[in-house]
């Protein structure tokens, strides 16, 4: 499926958002995904299905400033 990520055209056959981070190997903590402008929590990744044009927003912590 054809999903947008981060402002970018993104293929994937991930079925759900947990999916989807295992896929980009997103880090186990510092990360907060919103699907189409709204914030799912973690624990809600794995039941969080997606659909074909999907906005996906990956947002990562960072040290520093």
């Amino acid at each position: 499926m054809n999903i947008t990520l981060n402002d970018k055209s993104h293929q994937t056959n991930a079925a759900n958002l947990q999916q989807l981070a295992e896929e980009l190997a997103l880090p186990a903590s510092g990360v907060a995904i919103a699907l189409n402008s709204e914030l799912i929590i973690r624990e809600e990744w794995n039941t969080t299905a997606l659909a074909d044009g999907a906005d996906i927003l990956v947002i990562t912590a960072a040290c520093g400033g």
